[in-house]
């Protein structure tokens, strides 16, 4: 499954964009967000991404998680939301 991560810096618009290509060709998706401001853009373009994915018949779910990452050697805690097709 493709991984996409969000930052706090990410354009939900941008990431909705991505997301919705991914659902259409792979029909799955892992978004991976860490903080809290990650996790709200992400939350944000998944909605925008419902919207992107409804006039073509696609109803998105989100699953969400948490998920061990490893960054510079340190073990962090992420939010994984896992999207896919209903």
């Amino acid at each position: 499954m493709e991984i996409l991560k969000v930052s706090s810096h990410s354009s939900p618009n941008s990431v909705a964009g991505a997301i919705a290509g991914v659902i259409r060709e792979k029909k799955a998706v892992e978004v991976q967000a860490i903080g809290a401001g990650a996790a709200n853009q992400a939350i944000k373009a998944i909605a925008i991404a419902r919207g992107y994915l409804a006039p073509i018949g696609v109803d998105l779910i989100c699953v969400p998680a948490f998920t061990n990452i490893v960054i510079d050697g340190e073990e962090r805690t992420a939010i994984k939301l896992i999207c896919e097709q209903r």
